[in-house]
Formats: structure tokens, sequence, C-alpha cells
């Protein structure tokens, strides 16, 4: 069993600057689809208040993970099998042993998943502009914060893991998540606005979502899926997605130019 250390780290060795700074890395790549999730929660709120849901959001999701840290044996209990079904996906195992983790897992990949198909279609509806303004204000503050903390706890899962297999200083933990959820802080706002600039990006983020959301529900049920590959796949698609808003700008243009001329003989 691994003994973790409540106390102050030596950062006088190098070894924990390059512990601290690569934990802090991986904190912040396994905080993408949070601040993806976040971004489209808040963007459902009036102007003047989506600022204030992103930073008690990720300030109430940084108590809770410095929380869970604290009690590390007691998450890492949380593996234990708890429910047994008589039947696998694995056509190597006999049965399908659940925990409380894997429960958590599977409840916050269905959220997502049935969250994002919702607002997805929610979105290919056609309202006028009334029906829009009236719907986004009347969407609550305190209901934002709460599912931002809701799905941040699920996601707070893989970050504790993956500061688990990292290091043992949980205070070093502490602080890497600190420092990674202050960094959201400064760049969700940013993610907001580029996303609220370009319809076909949230479409890509609430895409991006349903997909975590089954990765989530296969690994609720012991079915590994590479976050690698999945990070991967998002990158690819947002690079494919950049040259197309290029060229779609391009495209404007030149047709506007190409009519000007076009017209100008015809109408004589």
């Amino acid at each position: 069993m691994n003994i973790f250390l409540v106390a102050m780290p030596n950062f006088a060795e190098p070894g924990v600057w390059i512990s601290l700074l690569t934990l802090t890395f991986l904190e912040i790549v396994l905080g993408v689809d949070n601040i993806i999730f976040i971004s489209l929660v808040s963007n459902k709120l009036p102007q003047n208040k989506q600022r204030t849901a992103r930073n008690i959001g990720l300030l109430l999701a940084m108590i809770f993970r410095s929380l869970l840290l604290l009690g590390i044996n007691w998450i890492i209990g949380l593996k234990e099998p708890i429910f047994t079904l008589p039947f696998s996906f694995n056509p190597q195992d006999a049965e399908l042993a659940l925990s409380w983790k894997d429960f958590i897992l599977l409840f916050g990949g269905i959220f997502l998943i049935v969250k994002s198909t919702l607002e997805i279609h929610h979105k290919l509806q056609v309202n006028d502009q009334e029906n829009t303004s009236k719907q986004k204000i009347a969407s609550s503050l305190v209901g934002a914060i709460i599912q931002i903390i809701l799905v941040d706890a699920v996601f707070s899962f893989d970050s504790i893991l993956t500061a688990v297999g990292l290091i043992d200083n949980v205070v070093l933990m502490i602080i890497a998540v600190i420092i990674s959820i202050l960094i959201m802080m400064l760049f969700a706002g940013v993610v907001t606005r580029i996303i609220n600039k370009q319809p076909t990006l949230q479409m890509l983020a609430l895409s991006f979502l349903v997909v975590i959301g089954v990765v989530l529900v296969a690994e609720g049920i012991h079915e590994h899926v590479s976050k690698g590959i999945i990070y991967s796949c998002l990158a690819f698609s947002l690079a494919v997605e950049a040259l197309n808003i290029k060229l779609r700008k391009k495209h404007k243009n030149v047709v506007l130019n190409d009519s000007d001329w076009v017209k100008m003989p015809d109408s004589d």
C-alpha cells in the first residue's frame, strides 16, 4: 500500500520542481474537457454573470479536489468492488465487479452524454432572437455552478489518480492542483469567447463532450479507452476547423468580389 506524505516538500531539490511542473501540466491537459464544459454552461447565463459562474465553479472545484487529496486513502478505497454483475462486456471476464468509482464514472458519463445531446438538439432548433434572450436570462447562476461542480467531481478522479501515480507528497499534489485551476480560470474566459464566436466550434465542443461521456461510461464498465487518442482526435479536429474557418472567410470575400464584377456588365 502506498504511503502518502502530508509534509512540506523540499523545494531545494530539482526533482521536486520537475514533479510539480509535470503534474501541473498533466492536470491542465486533463482539464481541457472541463474548461470546454464550463464554457458551454456559462454561455447560457447573461453576460455579466458568466465570469462569476466560471470563477466560483472553479474555486469550489479547487477546494473539492484539495479535500479529496487530503483523503487520498479513502479515494483509493473507492476502487474496491462493492457490486458484482453476473456478466461482463469483456469476453475474458465471467463477471463485472463495480466499485464506487465505477458508479461515479457511469453517472458522470451518462450526464455528459444526455446534457450535450440535449444542448446539440437545442442549438439545431430555429428560435427567434426574443426566445433565445429569454432562455438565456432564465438560466440560473446557482444551477450553472452546480453543474460545473458535479462534472468537475467526475473529472477529479482522473486528476487525482494521475497525481497518485506520479508523486507521493499530498502537499505537492495540492499545489499542482491549485496552480492548474488558477491557469484554467485565466484561460476559461478566452476559450468561452472563442467558442461563442464560432457556432461550428460550439458543435465540435459539444460533440467532444459526448465522446468524453462515452469514454467515462466505457471506463465505468472496465473498458479502457486511450485518452491520448481522444485528445489527439480533438486536436486534429480543431486544426481542421481552424482551416475551415479561415477558408470560409476567404471564400466569402471571393464571392462578394466575383458578384460585383459579374453583375455590372449584365445590368448594362
